[in-house]
């Protein structure tokens, strides 16, 4: 039996398949069986910073603003004040899910302003998470906002988190910056000590029939995972931070390319919305079988193995492999 475990923001896993926010997490019965199934680590939905908002006003206006923005929300606060697992729930859910599991428990925040819903860091901390994950998410508008004050706006808030707290923190933030590598080690020098590759966000849809914007909750698949392969890959051995994949997990072979990639764990969310908990149990005997196929010995072998620095022909993660991909496609027509 081939050696699964792994190391993800200094915790010991025994295995990289870590489940990461969805609706799931919101029941310690979902919890305990993502356990049960296999999981090395767990991520619990998120804290919204809009749900720490104080003016009932504001926190109505954004959660509706928001709504099925994010991969693990679905429509996630129909009404507001129906939604009962607000910053002091959140807290009582993390320390009955320590008492509930023994594999490390990852909190989350969403959010992206300095205020302060920054002490909520420490309150999740005190609950007892092993890691606080950052789900950093903003849209950059505004035409007189630069690119330099939005990733200003993110080292803020990670430097902010970390004054408050000593549990590590994770970034989980999107792929649209414009030098991506440089970014990635501002964080890393910031204190981030894991980045999650990369945040899933749904993008509205026109209803021409009605004439009205719509959100539509497409789950992820396999395809999606290139872009994350991609940019792991490239940042794998070059910023001093774990990197973690989430988007597009969904078989042992996915997984297992994240691992060649670099990353330390893979994150599954839409496979187990689809096909259920159990799921986590097949891809453990996948990536396994895998493994004793082709004579890996561990995980730790094979992480980092097809990263860009690994690779005979690093040019294929970067532009130069453009035109080849071109030259070399047919057309079934």
């Amino acid at each position: 039996m081939p050696d699964l475990s792994t190391t993800y923001l200094g915790l010991k896993l025994k295995n990289p398949i870590v489940p990461s926010p969805s609706p799931l997490m919101q029941k310690l019965d979902n919890i305990k069986r993502m356990e049960d199934a296999g999981a090395g680590a767990l991520v619990l939905h998120s804290l919204f910073e809009e749900q720490i908002m104080q003016a009932s006003q504001l926190l109505d206006h954004y959660l509706d603003l928001g709504a099925e923005s994010f991969a693990e929300a679905l429509s996630y606060f129909p009404e507001a004040e129906s939604y009962n697992l607000g910053p002091e729930g959140y807290l009582e859910h993390i320390r009955r899910a320590k008492e509930t599991v023994g594999v490390p428990v990852i909190a989350s925040l969403n959010g992206v302003s300095t205020g302060g819903w920054v002490e909520y860091a420490r309150q999740i901390e005190q609950a007892g998470a092993d890691a606080l994950e950052l789900n950093m998410y903003y849209l950059a508008a505004d035409p007189s906002q630069t690119g330099a004050q939005v990733e200003q706006m993110y080292l803020d808030l990670v430097r902010q988190v970390k004054a408050y707290i000593r549990i590590p923190v994770a970034v989980k933030l999107g792929s649209s910056f414009t030098a991506l590598a440089n970014f990635a080690q501002q964080l890393a020098t910031a204190g981030a000590g894991g980045l999650v590759l990369f945040n899933r966000f749904y993008q509205p849809d026109l209803d021409l029939d009605n004439l009205e914007v719509v959100s539509n909750l497409n789950l992820s698949s396999s395809v999606e995972l290139r872009l994350r392969l991609r940019w792991a890959g490239i940042l794998y051995g070059r910023i001093n931070t774990d990197l973690a994949i989430t988007g597009g997990v969904h078989t042992g072979t996915d997984a297992l390319k994240c691992m060649m990639a670099g990353a330390r764990v893979a994150m599954i969310a839409s496979v187990m919305l689809e096909h259920g908990i159990g799921r986590v149990r097949t891809l453990l005997a996948d990536m396994a079988r895998w493994m004793d196929e082709h004579e890996y010995a561990s995980v730790q072998q094979m992480q980092g193995s097809m990263s860009q620095k690994a690779v005979a022909y690093p040019a294929a993660f970067e532009r130069a492999n453009y035109l080849k991909v071109l030259r070399t496609y047919k057309s079934p027509l």
